[in-house]
């Protein structure tokens, strides 16, 4: 679960609610896009931030394009470096803020969906870790 003190770091640096950063997984066909899916939902639930539709922002529907272009911040969140989830968001007109490859914090992708609880968490740390910090991209 969530470290307190980062919890506290995350909330002082953005100054934000959950719903003002939205969390973007490519949820890919391979163990590296699902763990991103994975790790989305456990911030989701911890309230780091809420988990959107890649698949409706990337599709240009209207209202989910609009309600994501109100956050805060935007986390394109990627299991490898062909960053799909980061150009959907970009070819939608959105701005990704913060971004995290999966495959470049050092786990190795695959074709199958073997992932493990540490991959996933390791993954959701690095993300709560890039949260408690000013945005990286697109400021």
């Amino acid at each position: 679960m969530i470290d307190h003190e980062l919890q506290e770091n995350i909330a002082f640096c953005c100054d934000r609610k959950a719903e003002d950063i939205i969390l973007l997984p490519c949820s890919g066909g391979s163990g590296c896009g699902q763990i991103t899916n994975h790790a989305a939902v456990s911030l989701d639930i911890e309230k780091v931030g809420r988990m959107y539709s890649l698949a409706g922002i990337a599709a240009h529907v209207n209202g989910m394009v609009e309600s994501a272009r109100g956050a805060k911040r935007i986390v394109a969140m990627d299991g490898c470096p062909v960053a799909c989830a980061k150009k959907a968001v970009e070819h939608a007109g959105l701005t990704v803020t913060d971004w995290i490859c999966v495959t470049e914090q050092g786990i190795s992708n695959n074709r199958g969906f073997l992932m493990d609880e540490e991959e996933i968490e390791m993954i959701a740390q690095k993300t709560r870790e890039l949260l408690a910090k000013p945005p990286t991209y697109g400021v």
